[in-house]
């Protein structure tokens, strides 16, 4: 893992805010000349720090209103490979977590109504062979989801 300096966490702290920034609002944000955050953000690129570039999709404008959160059991560890492969393909997962505990997988997902979420429960998890058992918990409403990390100490 690459270390970063003070530079690399302002400049990673606003491309969290705002990705579109133009470079030389964020070379006047940070102090030092466009060519140089253009350099790093390529070797930022580069080393994995930064993964990708996206639009941040408002879910409940596009109709999926109900994010829920499954947890996942099964003994035997030969299911794992087709439970991994069928969460992969699946576009309601957003995020699929191996956990402690007495479950073996944590997913989130995000779908547009309760029907919806039976039909993945259905068509997805359940339809995996030795899947043993699940418990769905369905969120309310968020007091906050964010994907920003704390660079808080990170060197």
């Amino acid at each position: 893992m690459a270390r970063l300096d003070d530079i690399d966490r302002q400049l990673l702290m606003l491309l969290q805010e705002d990705d579109r920034q133009p470079l030389a609002a964020l070379s006047e944000k940070i102090g030092v000349a466009v060519s140089t955050i253009n350099d790093r953000i390529k070797r930022l690129i580069r080393s994995g720090m930064i993964a990708g570039f996206h639009a941040r999709i408002a879910p409940e404008e596009v109709g999926l209103n109900l994010l829920a959160f499954i947890m996942v059991s099964w003994s035997n560890p030969k299911v794992e490979a087709a439970f991994l492969e069928k969460v992969k393909a699946s576009p309601d997962v957003l995020e699929c977590h191996h956990i402690t505990g007495a479950w073996n997988y944590l997913l989130k997902v995000r779908v547009g109504t309760t029907r919806d979420l039976e039909r993945f429960l259905t068509e997805t998890i359940k339809a995996v062979d030795g899947v043993e058992r699940t418990e769905t918990l369905i969120t309310l409403s968020s007091a906050k989801e964010t994907w920003k990390v704390s660079l808080t100490g990170v060197t």
